[in-house]
Formats: structure tokens, sequence, C-alpha cells
């Protein structure tokens, strides 16, 4: 009577259910991932399944995995944050040139760059400062602090050094900010004849790479606030972990950090261009913003 056969229709309800049981294993591998990862991205998501999709014979473009993550809520949302300065350029310190503009690193410890971003608590913030290696995008120092001071800076390059013992031809490249220009950070690098760089004109773009491993750590590693400095402790040491050793980065051919900084295989280069509009001027900037 609807023009269907029996045989159609027990075929059509079959696929059906194969369809939803295979899409409902996807989910779980979803919600298994996002266990130590909990806001990573579709991208990354569609490209870690793709043994298991192909081990269970599932075949989803990315498109489609959009919308399944979509209609089982698990879209991730960019979060609005209060943002308190951690960057003070108005000092006595002597200020370093740019020494990065056109260097592409080709191997890790080539190039290492600093930043200092926040951590929300219940009562204020914790400070935390990175150190990352331009090349393999692995956190080589870090280290969190109840205030701004430069103690916090100097424990992350500490940290760096002692992991990273072989700095022969590295370049140190971080902001103007007092924690940089000190006299007791700028001791440790000289010491060590490791070469100085910072930005010039106060754009996060020349620090791209730095503020993009920020970015990656507080919009899926870590959550906007935490109770106390304690807790805070505790989940940046196990997102910087996850960070180095589980999460892979397209700018890296989807290798994780950890990876390619201990075999340093050559990887395909891959970065954005990015425009900035100054004085009705459109002014290119080149910036390596690797997610």
């Amino acid at each position: 009577m609807l023009g269907y056969s029996r045989q159609g229709l027990y075929k059509a309800q079959k696929t059906h259910q194969k369809e939803c049981f295979k899409e409902e294993l996807l989910v779980q591998q979803v919600h298994k991932i996002r266990i130590h990862q909990p806001r990573i991205g579709g991208r990354r998501l569609h490209y870690m399944l793709q043994t298991f999709m192909q081990q269970h014979q599932i075949s989803i473009g990315r498109d489609g995995f959009f919308e399944l993550l979509l209609n089982n809520g698990l879209l991730v949302r960019k979060r609005k944050r209060k943002k308190p300065v951690t960057t003070n350029s108005f000092h006595r310190y002597k200020k370093y040139k740019n020494l990065i503009k056109e260097l592409i690193p080709v191997s890790s410890n080539q190039l290492w760059v600093s930043d200092i971003t926040y951590i929300g608590l219940q009562k204020g913030f914790a400070y935390l400062s990175l150190i990352t290696d331009a090349y393999s995008r692995k956190i080589v120092g870090f280290y969190l602090s109840k205030t701004l001071e430069s103690i916090g800076s100097i424990r992350a390059l500490k940290m760096a050094l002692q992991n990273n013992p072989n700095s022969s031809n590295l370049i140190h490249h971080s902001d103007r900010g007092v924690q940089y220009c000190c006299n007791a950070y700028v001791g440790i690098l000289k010491n060590r004849k490791i070469k100085i760089s910072m930005t010039e004109n106060g754009d996060p773009l020349e620090n791209a790479i730095a503020e993009r491993v920020n970015g990656i750590l507080k919009d899926e590693l870590l959550e906007e606030e935490y109770k106390d400095f304690t807790s805070a402790q505790q989940a940046v040491a196990k997102a910087i972990s996850v960070y180095n050793h589980l999460r892979p980065h397209s700018s890296i051919s989807y290798k994780t950090p950890i990876e390619l900084h201990t075999n340093n295989e050559p990887v395909e280069r891959k970065w954005k261009n990015y425009y900035a509009r100054k004085e009705g001027q459109n002014v290119e900037v080149a910036a390596e913003l690797y997610r």
C-alpha cells in the first residue's frame, strides 16, 4: 500500500539501527577523551578518532561529525573572561630587540617563547608563567604564583633549563614585561649565553605562539575558576601533562609536543597570516598562531 516491500522496510530499519549504534560508539569515545581534555575541539577529536573509526568500519566526514557533536550537546563554546593586566612594560630595565621576525625554528631548543597568563580563583587570581619550545610546542617550564613578582617567571625558566641542559644557540623570546627585563631574569639568560629577544610594539602577534598556548590551556584544559590556590596548582600540573603528552596539534602534523620534542622529526609548516588595520591602511602581520 505504501510502495515499500516488507524486505525493503526491514532492511532500512536494520541500516538505521546500525548507524545509531555506530554514532553511539563515537559519542562514548568522545566522552572518554574528554575525561582528560574536557574542552578539546571537534577537529582534533575527528583526527584522534580516525583509528577507532577504521577498526569499527565507521565512515563519517568532518561536517557530519560536527553535526553529531551538535545533536548530542558536545560542541564547545568559547568562554568570555575577565582579564587582569599581566604585562607592565613601563619600567627602568633595558628592553631588547626582536630577533625572531623572520625565524622559523627547525629543531627543539632553538627558540623558547615565554608569557604570563592568569588563572581565576574564587577570590582573585593566580598567575601562570610558561615557557614553550616554539618548534615542538612543548611546555618546557611553568610555575604558578600568587603574585606577579618575577620569582614565578624565574622558577619557570629554571625548570626549563634543568630539563633541557643543552641551551647552545638558544633564543629566549618574551614580551617587555618587567618580569623578563629584570636583572635576575636577564642574568640567568646571559650566564647560560642564551640570546634575548623581546617584542617591540606590544602587539600580541609578536609573541603569537606563547599567546596560543595560553588560549589552549585556558579554553580546553582548565576551568574558568578554582576554589583556592592549591586546587589551581593541581589542575595546572595535570593540564600541562595532558597538553604535552596527549593533545595533537594541527600545526605540527597532529603530533603531540612530547613526541616531536623528543624525536625532532621534520614536520610540514603550517601557519596563518593575520592582518591589522592601522590608520585606515591594511598592514600584513606575519604570525604563527598554531592550533
